[in-house]
């Protein structure tokens, strides 16, 4: 075989492999949310003259490819192997810490960005200055373990970006700091508050979140003993984990908190008009987004009915605005209020300003998790 044939084979094969990816790319179907990376994926980038002469499009076109790339998953599950194999504690930005914790790289924020996420806040707030609101960010548990992060691995301190948004939003509404009702359980260390390979709290730590709230309410928050505790699933493997890629992960046990004087409570989902009378789905228990058995995964909009006795209800209608952090929180806060309206900043298009009017609701909670709330673009419709 002479060289020129040679190196047409390669040219050929180049080529074709090249044509290969472009097709797949072009109709592989292209998904909102990335599960596996807890984000939103770039969306289709606007084409107008204000976004190339800034070179907005270009950044945007390249993030874009980025994260549509064909068989982008099975891409990092195999970069995954490889840093394994060279003994590597960290991949895909995933830590791989003390205990078996999965912590996600956590960087300083722009901090004019954040700025921006936290006036919004503060606007909603003065915009309603008959309403009671309180905002309560979450640290994740790269922020409240930093001690098992692998030996010299990076973390900007969260407890520092909490007190600066606080700081920002300053008395036009209540803020609750996490670390302020986390900080002591951690300490004591005897039970989790995060699971080791997920993202999200655990119910344990969703229900001192939960007393939390109540007690700046007013309320009086259930016991423990008021709840009976029941494992749905100890084969739970959370986003870090898929992440990650990190070989031997010890599976994480979900808890559901079930009051004993149980009460009725009505779900309907605006997104799929569907009304249900559980808080939970079964279902995902068998399927790899566990945590989706808190009503059922991600929703723009859902309407909780409690049945109540009129002596037993501490407040008629509560909205709360959120990320999922606020999904195993929600069933908590059923025992205290007739009816709670969720929204998901991420996917709720609508004013929620005149959601609140024309449901006429005066109390509402802001539930975000650090990590996102420094990156989320979508708290931006508070402004308005």
């Amino acid at each position: 075989m002479t060289t020129k044939t040679t190196d047409r084979i390669y040219i050929g094969g180049f080529l074709a492999l090249l044509g290969g990816m472009l097709l797949l790319f072009a109709i592989q179907p292209k998904t909102i949310f990335s599960e596996l990376e807890n984000r939103n994926l770039q969306a289709v980038p606007e084409l107008n003259w204000a976004n190339i002469w800034s070179q907005r499009y270009a950044e945007e076109a390249e993030l874009y490819v980025t994260d549509h790339f064909p068989f982008r998953s099975e891409w990092i599950a195999a970069k995954s192997v490889l840093e394994q194999l060279r003994l590597q504690k960290e991949n895909n930005g995933i830590y791989l810490g003390d205990d078996g914790y999965l912590f996600e790289k956590f960087g300083e924020p722009d901090y004019e960005e954040l700025g921006a996420y936290a006036d919004a806040v503060k606007q909603f707030a003065e915009n309603h200055p008959d309403s009671q609101m309180t905002f309560m960010l979450a640290p994740n548990a790269i922020g409240l373990y930093p001690q098992r992060l692998p030996w010299m691995a990076d973390a900007y301190p969260q407890r520092v970006v909490n007190e600066w948004v606080g700081a920002r939003v300053g008395d036009a509404l209540t803020f609750l700091d996490g670390f302020a009702f986390l900080q002591e359980a951690a300490s004591e260390g005897d039970r989790q508050l995060y699971y080791r390979t997920d993202h999200h709290w655990t119910s344990y730590g969703a229900y001192l979140a939960y007393r939390a709230y109540a007690e700046r309410m007013g309320w009086e928050p259930l016991p423990e003993e008021a709840f009976d505790i029941r494992t749905v699933t100890e084969s739970f493997l959370g986003s870090y984990h898929t992440k990650g890629q990190f070989g031997g992960a010890k599976p994480d046990a979900i808890q559901v908190y079930e009051p004993k004087n149980a009460i009725g409570t009505e779900m309907f989902n605006a997104d799929s008009d569907e009304t249900k009378i559980s808080l939970y789905d079964d279902s995902f228990l068998a399927k790899k987004d566990k945590y989706a058995y808190f009503q059922g995964g991600v929703h723009a909009l859902v309407t909780i009915k409690s049945e109540l006795n009129p002596a037993d209800a501490d407040l008629d209608k509560l909205l709360i605005v959120k990320d999922s952090y606020a999904h195993s929180v929600l069933p908590f806060l059923a025992n205290h209020v007739k009816e709670i309206h969720m929204i998901d900043i991420r996917y709720y298009n609508g004013n929620i300003g005149d959601y609140m009017e024309q449901n006429g609701i005066d109390d509402a909670l802001l539930l975000f998790n650090t990590a996102t709330f420094t990156q989320e673009r979508g708290l931006l419709k508070l402004k308005y």
